[in-house]
C-alpha cells in the first residue's frame, strides 16, 4: 500500500472519464500520486467513479465496489471513495446497503472530496485535467444534463437539467490541451444539438465548433451525441466547409417506427427521421452517420420491429449499435407502461438487428479498399501499428492496421494510407511513400 497514492476507477461512458480527468489533476495538484484504472491498484486510498445508466452497468459498478470493500477489509486498503451517476442516483440505498465505504459522492459534488482529504480545491486548475487517453486527443465535454424526456431514459434523473459551459471556458481548455499536444478532439455532451440553449437563449453548437476549428492545432473535431428533433441544420455548413472537422455525427435515432417514436417520447417522425439522413448526406457528402437503435421497448410489435429492420437495410448507417430496453426505475416507460417484450425476444430481434448491420458493415468496408485516407496512428499492438480515419472514434469504431515493417510510425502523428483489405470491422493499409 503506497502512501500519498490514489487509484481511481472510471466506468461507463466518456463522460465520467472526464471527471475522473479532473479530479486527478485537482489530487495531483494537491500532492498525490494518481493511478487511473490501474490492473493492480496499490495505493492507500481508492476513488470509484461509477455509472448508472443501465441494469449491466450498474451490476458492474455494484461488483467494483464490493471487490474494493474486500480489499479494504483484508487491510490492502485504507479509504474507499464512490462518486459518479449511480451514487447521485442511489445515495441513501447505498450508504445503508455498502457501509465499508467512506463515504459517496453524487456526480457533481466530487470536489467535496478534497475537502473531506484535508485539500483545497483549486480553483486556477478548473479547466486542467490529467489525461488518461493517448496525449494526442481528449474528450472535451461542452454541457451536463439533458432536457428530453424520453421514456426509457434515467439520465436527465441523475443528471439533471440541461447546463452548457461557456464557450470562452470551453474555446481556454481546447487552446490549453493543444498546447500540450492534443490534436484531436471528441466534442461530447449528453445532448450536442442543445448546447447553448440555457445561456445565450439559442442553440449555439453550429458558432462552437466553427470557433474551435479555427484554434490553430487543432486537427480533427468529431461531434458526438446529437438528438434528431429540431436538428440546427447550420451545423451542416460548419462540418462542410472546416477541413477539421471531421465528416461523423454521432446521432441515436433509437427506432423509426411512428408507433414507437411516439411511445418513446422522441418528438420526431419516421418521415422526418429518413429527410434528416437524407439532408445529412446531401449537405455533407462522404459523412459517416454512428447511430444507436433500441429494440423490446414497451409497446414494440413484429410490425414495428420489422420497419426497424427496414430501416437498417435502407439508412445503411456506417456505424450503429444497438441495446435491448432495459427498464430503468423513476422513468415514464417503467411507471406508465408493462415491460411486455419477453428476455429472449429481446435478444432475438436484437441478434437480428446486428447481423443485418453486419452485413452492411462489410460491405461499406470493403468499398474502401484501393482508396487513400490520412490516418492517426493511436498505439502499436503486436506486429500493427493501430491508426483510425477521420470517420472512426476512439474505443467504438472501426480501426486501420498497419504492418509494422520498421517504418517507426510517430504515434500520434497522420500519415497517408492506401487501404489493401478489410473485414466485417477493420481496415488494413499500408503507408503511401
Amino acid at each position: 500500500m503506497k502512501k500519498n497514492t490514489i487509484d481511481i476507477i472510471t466506468l461507463g461512458c466518456s463522460k465520467n472519464l472526464v471527471d475522473s480527468e479532473k479530479l486527478m489533476r485537482q489530487l495531483e495538484a494537491s500532492g498525490y500520486k494518481v493511478t487511473h484504472d490501474s490492473e493492480h491498484p496499490e495505493g492507500e486510498i481508492a476513488v470509484i467513479n461509477t455509472c448508472g445508466f443501465i441494469g449491466d452497468a450498474k451490476e458492474e459498478s455494484i461488483n467494483m465496489i464490493l471487490e474494493f470493500c474486500q480489499a479494504k477489509e483484508e487491510g490492502d486498503l485504507k479509504k474507499l471513495y464512490v462518486m459518479g451517476c449511480l451514487s447521485e442516483r442511489y445515495l441513501k440505498d447505498l450508504q445503508v446497503e455498502i457501509p465499508q465505504v467512506d463515504k459517496f459522492y453524487g456526480k457533481f459534488n466530487w470536489n467535496e472530496l478534497l475537502a473531506d482529504l484535508g485539500k483545497a480545491y483549486r480553483p486556477e486548475c478548473a479547466i486542467e485535467r490529467h489525461l488518461t487517453t493517448p496525449k494526442h486527443y481528449a474528450y472535451l465535454k461542452i454541457s451536463e444534463g439533458c432536457d428530453r424526456k424520453c421514456s426509457y431514459c434515467a439520465i436527465p434523473i441523475i443528471t439533471g437539467k440541461h447546463t452548457s459551459r461557456p464557450i470562452e471556458e470551453i474555446l481556454d481548455e481546447v487552446r490549453l490541451l493543444v498546447s500540450q499536444g492534443v490534436k484531436e478532439f471528441q466534442v461530447i455532451a449528453q445532448e450536442l444539438t442543445y448546447y447553448g440553449v440555457d445561456l445565450y437563449k439559442k442553440r449555439m453548437i453550429a458558432e462552437l465548433v466553427n470557433r474551435i476549428a479555427a484554434i490553430p492545432g487543432v486537427e480533427w473535431i468529431r461531434l458526438h451525441y446529437a438528438y434528431p428533433s429540431h436538428f440546427p441544420t447550420e451545423l451542416f455548413q460548419v462540418i462542410r466547409e472546416n477541413k477539421n472537422v471531421c465528416k461523423y455525427m454521432d446521432i441515436a435515432l433509437q427506432h423509426i417506427s411512428d408507433n414507437m417514436l411516439s411511445k418513446m417520447r422522441r418528438h420526431v417522425t419516421k418521415e422526418e427521421t429518413y429527410a434528416l439522413i437524407e439532408q445529412f448526406r446531401r449537405e455533407v457528402p462522404g459523412i459517416h452517420l454512428r447511430t444507436t437503435l433500441m429494440v423490446g421497448h414497451p409497446g414494440e410489435t413484429e410490425q414495428d420491429f420489422e420497419e426497424l429492420k427496414e430501416f437498417v437495410r435502407k439508412a445503411r448507417f456506417d456505424r450503429m449499435g444497438a441495446f435491448a430496453y432495459s427498464e430503468e426505475e423513476g422513468t415514464y416507460a417503467a411507471e406508465h407502461y408493462e415491460d411486455e417484450v419477453p428476455a429472449e425476444v429481446k435478444q432475438q430481434r436484437l441478434d437480428e438487428l446486428m447481423a443485418i448491420q453486419q452485413e452492411i458493415s462489410a460491405e461499406l468496408s470493403a468499398a474502401k479498399i484501393g482508396k487513400e485516407y490520412r490516418v492517426i496512428i493511436d498505439r502499436l499492438e503486436g506486429e500493427y501499428y493501430i491508426g483510425r480515419t477521420e470517420y472512426d472514434s476512439p474505443e467504438v469504431d472501426p480501426e486501420v492496421l498497419i504492418l509494422d515493417k520498421g517504418q517507426n510510425l510517430e504515434i500520434g502523428s497522420f500519415y497517408q494510407v492506401h487501404i489493401d483489405d478489410a473485414d466485417d470491422f477493420d481496415l488494413y493499409a499500408s503507408l503511401v511513400e
